[in-house]
């Protein structure tokens, strides 16, 4: 790697199917859910090396105190923390950080909030993806899938560009199970892990003949943000008016020059608690407990508490969580379903 990449980090998530830990005023990124620090420290901590300049941070303003302190605490203080005024989703976020960097910066955008296990195998992809990145391409990284996630959108690998490069032949949205099922014994089909790597220049440059009032809305808030030390704070009126939209949707789908580098990192968004216990360290019986816990024949359940005492006797395939005045007891196999508690609490 020659000049320092940039890295982007993502932090502006609510993460509300890892409730009730995972709240709108502590969402899952800011917690210790895998180790002893947050998914945001070691987010930031993979690219704490020679070859990354330190991390642009898009996040929420009331998460500001908290993003500044940890990522401080873990050796990886941003040289900017931009604090969204209001949410609009992965690519306004993207254009703000774009438009702060400079525009020749290649920058590795990245979620907050995902697990990756093979750092040398994501660095060698960042390796083999900059050739065709220097050229103006966008790229992403195709996760290895091993079985048919429903959850995820998929990328179909077209033909090599560059050793281990490819160009994307189409992306696809969450698929049904059939179809998932048909991608994955096809072979030539991978996760999308919503990692990519491109210039700020050819970003904005698809963004504008995509989305062009995204990119005019989010150059009025930068251009009239206020600025407090790193944190920048684009102008709440002109950023309200931004529409809200993926960059799947609105840039990767729709560019022409797209490529994607298959590589398997031991990668796994952590989405629900099912995916934190698939990652988590488990015991003989196939438990992943944390806190307060007293568990006797308990088999491959997770069990996890931040302040009072879980006691359980010979359960087995159970999710209890319990964070402040609340607790979440549901089978394994079912912690998507968290979102439809979290629609009938608004109701």
């Amino acid at each position: 790697m020659h000049n320092p990449i940039v890295p982007v980090i993502l932090s502006g998530g609510s993460g509300t199917r890892l409730w009730p830990m995972s709240k709108p005023e502590m969402p899952k990124q800011l917690l210790p859910l895998t180790s002893d620090e947050t998914m945001l420290q070691l987010t930031a901590q993979r690219t704490n090396s020679n070859d990354f300049a330190a991390p642009i941070v898009v996040a929420g303003k009331q998460h500001a105190d908290m993003v500044e302190a940890q990522l401080t605490e873990a050796g990886t203080p941003p040289q900017a923390l931009i604090l969204e005024p209001v949410a609009r989703n992965t690519a306004p976020a993207i254009a703000l950080a774009a438009l702060a960097a400079k525009p020749e910066d290649v920058l590795l955008v990245m979620p907050s909030d995902h697990v990756i296990a093979d750092l040398d195998a994501f660095h060698a992809a960042i390796r083999s993806a900059l050739p065709m990145v220097s050229q103006g391409w966008l790229a992403t990284f195709g996760i290895a899938a091993d079985k048919p996630e429903t959850g995820y959108g998929w990328i179909q690998v077209g033909r090599e560009i560059a050793p281990g490069v490819h160009q994307v032949a189409r992306f696809v949205e969450k698929p049904r199970l059939e179809r998932a099922e048909a991608m994955l014994a096809r072979g030539d089909y991978a996760w999308n892990g919503g990692i990519f790597l491109f210039r700020a220049d050819r970003f904005l440059e698809e963004l504008g003949q995509h989305a062009p009032e995204m990119l005019v809305a989010a150059e009025k808030a930068m251009r009239a943000a206020s600025h407090e030390g790193k944190r920048i704070c684009p102008n709440e009126t002109e950023f309200a008016a931004c529409p809200s939209d993926s960059i799947d949707y609105a840039v990767m789908e729709r560019a022409d020059r797209v490529a994607v580098v298959p590589v398997a990192m031991g990668w796994n968004d952590v989405g629900s608690w099912d995916a934190l216990h698939a990652v988590s360290e488990l015991d003989g019986f196939g438990n992943a407990h944390r806190g307060e816990v007293l568990a006797i024949d308990t088999k491959n359940c997770l069990i996890r508490t931040d302040r009072v005492r879980v006691a359980a006797v010979d359960v087995q395939d159970l999710i209890v969580v319990a964070s402040g005045d609340d607790i979440l007891i549901l089978p394994r196999g079912r912690s998507q379903d968290v979102k439809k508690l979290i629609e009938a609490m608004k109701r």
